[in-house]
């Protein structure tokens, strides 16, 4: 019976065993698979194309373009920006939330959802469309402040971008936050007041490391997000060519050599490289956040 009732509770997750396999480990494999080969014209280009195998030359041409390296270092720079000030502003939103009352913050939560419910690239023609010069509304009023910004100029695109996706991420990492805020016991805090701590004193020395693995989790997320960023540059090199590059992101170069140049072996290289170091930065930033919190 009791092997009966493991075999029935095993069932349940079919479903996601064959999702994983078929949605994750096959592509994976069969993008391995792929990069160990390229395609050769025979003659001046007008023959057929010949599939050879190359082993890992796809892997060592991709160490060495300086495109897709540098456009890794971009985006790197970025994070370590735009990440820290996203989690910080997430989670003083987070803290206020805790300190006001449940029926206040359950309204504020829902208000600062709705941006994340926006599909990205959704959300991503908004802002393109509000930082327009000619349609949007925020020039104008930049003009009336005496302003003369131009979001789409070369020392505005990253802030730009930047503001978009704290913008539409800020509230998802919020509520992981809250969620573990409601997890501290409440006796701490009125302990801590009655020995006289400060409201301030009490985030600064109970909440916030209570509330450390929620930020390392949300810390992972944002660096997987951030180094797949794709559609708020392709959106922006719509509307300034000469400032985004088609090898502004990783992804970018990867799109453009699979769908554009239809170098679709090193495309597999490249998307495998990124994965490779997309796992590293994770394990990296887990490791040192866990010994911070030891």
């Amino acid at each position: 019976m009791i092997r009966s009732m493991r075999w029935k509770g095993a069932a349940f997750t079919v479903p996601f065993q064959l999702g994983f396999v078929f949605l994750y480990l096959l592509p994976i494999g069969y993008a391995v698979y792929e990069s160990l080969f390229t395609e050769k014209q025979s003659g001046l280009g007008l023959g057929g194309a010949t599939t050879e195998f190359v082993g890992l030359d796809n892997y060592t041409q991709g160490l060495t373009d300086s495109a897709f390296m540098n456009s890794i270092l971009r985006v790197v720079l970025f994070a370590c920006v735009q990440i820290p000030f996203m989690l910080l502003t997430s989670l003083l939103l987070a803290l206020f939330l805790d300190a006001v009352t449940s029926r206040v913050a359950s309204r504020f939560r829902i208000l600062l959802l709705v941006p994340y419910m926006i599909p990205g690239v959704v959300a991503a023609i908004v802002w393109v469309n509000l930082y327009s010069p000619d349609v949007g509304p925020l020039t104008p009023i930049g003009k009336a402040l005496g302003f003369d910004w131009n979001f789409f100029a070369p020392s505005m695109v990253w802030p730009s971008i930047g503001n978009l996706l704290t913008w539409h991420g800020i509230g998802y990492n919020m509520v992981i936050i809250y969620s573990a805020l409601q997890g501290v016991p409440r006796e701490l805090f009125e302990a801590a007041r009655l020995d006289g701590a400060s409201e301030l004193r009490i985030a600064r020395s109970i909440k916030i490391p209570y509330v450390r693995g929620a930020l390392v989790l949300t810390g992972l997320l944002s660096i997987i997000q951030m180094l797949q960023i794709f559609n708020e540059p392709a959106l922006f090199r719509n509307i300034t060519p000469q400032t985004v590059s088609d090898s502004f992101t990783p992804i970018m170069i990867i799109y453009n050599q699979a769908f554009n140049a239809g170098n679709y072996n090193y495309a597999a290289a490249l998307s495998v490289l990124l994965a490779l170091i997309l796992g590293v930065a994770s394990f990296l930033f887990y490791r040192l956040t866990s010994k911070e919190a030891d």
